[in-house]
């Protein structure tokens, strides 16, 4: 029986401030790129994040056990992940934080029509087509809504990198949900994921020069942030909750970080956003949660009363 339940004020206060500190990640990313590149500070990040989750599993008696098989898909995911941050990465170096985030926030997108092809279960139903439809039209509109020539075209380049990075991000839950991770304790899967980070974008980073790194105190307060809160405890609090509460429920909550991202970018960063991509990163935004929420909206329009029994005022 399933012991998970619904949301309450402690995990609606703790999601909360997930999707604040996940809003800040690209942000971040941007804000010390002039002290270490994107994809050096995610090498480092993911290295000292793996050293602590690898701790964290000693402690609680875990191990990988090669016998298991899991060690397969664990490269696959692994590559994945660094693949998701390489282009995220590169995109900070020509797009705006905020797109980053939104584009970024389109994994759902991907990651449903990967289950929809591997898992009966999993086939999409017609309102997550619906979904579907509005996001991509929200893409379109923010890729064709804008110039191509000079700086628009460098921005489109990477708002496309981030899009791709999304498609990865997607590509990660299908092998997880599709192969023996999926019994897998989080912790292992995690490090997986930041032990491939660490090794591939090491090699990317020194391959394309991209090693320059000045130790400010911004930078090491920088590494701290992405090191220790997002990618070691802010994960591990998400898995957490995970645990506890039922997954749909908090999946709606995690929509408010693309949001806030955009915000944030705004605010702390300067970052002017034009309306093409304003309102096509809305659209964007609309669909994925269509997608993602399905189950929730479809049982908010099975509570509604049919018009010939709604009482009349």
């Amino acid at each position: 029986m399933d012991s998970r339940k619904n949301l309450d004020g402690l995990a609606v206060g703790v999601m909360l401030l997930l999707c604040v500190l996940w809003s800040l990640q690209q942000i971040s990313l941007k804000a010390a790129a002039g002290d270490i590149a994107p994809m050096l500070m995610v090498a480092l990040r993911s290295g000292v994040a793996a050293l602590l989750v690898a701790g964290v599993m000693l402690w609680r008696g875990e191990r990988v056990q090669p016998a298991s098989g899991r060690w397969r898909p664990g490269l696959l995911v692994g590559l994945l992940f660094a693949l998701e941050y390489l282009f995220v990465a590169e995109a900070l170096r020509h797009t705006h934080a905020a797109h980053v985030v939104v584009f970024l926030y389109t994994s759902p997108i991907f990651a449903a029509f990967g289950l929809h092809a591997r898992l009966p279960a999993e086939r999409l139903r017609p309102l997550q087509w619906a979904g579907i439809g509005i996001a991509f039209g929200g893409i379109a509109l923010a890729f064709l809504g804008r110039g191509g020539s000079g700086p628009a075209a460098a921005m489109l380049w990477g708002d496309a990198l981030a899009l791709a990075a999304g498609a990865s991000w997607g590509a990660t839950t299908v092998v997880i949900r599709c192969s023996r991770l999926s019994q897998a304790p989080a912790s292992e899967t995690l490090l997986y994921q930041l032990l491939g980070a660490c090794v591939l974008l090491g090699v990317a980073t020194f391959a394309s020069g991209q090693t320059t790194l000045h130790a400010t105190p911004a930078f090491w307060g920088h590494l701290a942030f992405q090191a220790l809160i997002v990618s070691f405890a802010s994960f591990l609090v998400w898995f957490w909750l995970l645990r506890h509460y039922l997954a749909s429920r908090l999946g709606v909550l995690a929509f408010l970080t693309p949001v806030l991202g955009v915000i944030f970018g705004a605010w702390l960063l300067g970052e002017r956003l034009d309306s093409a991509f304003v309102a096509g990163g809305l659209l964007v935004l609309a669909g994925v949660f269509v997608v993602s929420a399905h189950g929730w909206l479809e049982a908010l329009l099975r509570r509604r009363p049919h018009p010939s029994t709604a009482p009349r005022v």
